[in-house]
């Protein structure tokens, strides 16, 4: 995968690994053309809760199947076939702001076993922003590379329960946008539980999907 090619990279004056497949895992919309895919706060297998996701043309790309009795603070994110995509995962020690990881692929105990440490570090860590002062009031949450929390490389802005929120990477450009959806027939609506997902060229759309996890976590 180009996630674990990128690991073994000596990276001199590039990104790092970890932004390289947040970058370009793939599904980012190539072409200079932003992708939209439509989110249904809804499992599609009986007796599990969850999220579904499909594209423009109906076929679905992600999903989510939460099942009774699954370890409470992981999330994984799977592909249409079931397929393990990213892991999210809320981390245990004690700590005064909420944070969590995301890890490539499955992250349980079993699976990091079977792999080399150095592909068992996160992508990314994920902090809730608590606002003590009242200073960045429409921020929601930063997004730190690997383990590191010095210095991030994306926020997340707005309001999640409004379905109204930006990701912007350190230079303040919109890498991927969550908004309402609109019906066809004046006056419809579709409520908060289907919304859309809009993914900027070069931005993965799998890592995307995965801030929705974790804000519906931090804000449900």
């Amino acid at each position: 995968m180009l996630f674990r090619r990128l690991r073994s990279r000596t990276v001199h004056h590039e990104r790092q690994p970890e932004e390289e497949y947040i970058a370009t895992a793939g599904g980012g919309g190539g072409g200079g053309e932003w992708r939209s895919l439509t989110v249904w706060r809804k499992s599609l297998v009986y007796s599990c809760t969850g999220f579904t996701v499909i594209d423009s043309c109906g076929d679905l790309v992600y999903r989510v199947d939460n099942y009774i009795g699954q370890r409470r603070g992981e999330v994984i994110l799977m592909d249409a076939s079931g397929k393990s995509v990213l892991t999210v995962r809320r981390r245990k020690k004690l700590r005064p702001i909420e944070n969590w990881q995301v890890y490539e692929g499955e992250a349980d105990d079993a699976s990091r076993m079977s792999r080399p440490s150095s592909q068992n570090q996160p992508i990314c860590t994920v902090k809730k922003h608590v606002n003590l002062l009242n200073a960045n009031q429409n921020v929601l949450a930063y997004v730190f590379l690997g383990n590191s929390d010095k210095r991030y490389a994306y926020r997340i802005e707005g309001s999640y329960p409004n379905r109204s929120c930006k990701v912007l990477d350190s230079s303040r450009r919109v890498v991927a946008e969550i908004k309402r959806k609109e019906a066809m027939n004046e006056g419809a609506s579709f409520g908060l539980e289907v919304f859309l997902l809009v993914v900027g060229p070069g931005f993965d759309s799998g890592f995307a999907m995965t801030l929705i996890l974790l804000l519906d976590q931090m804000f449900s």
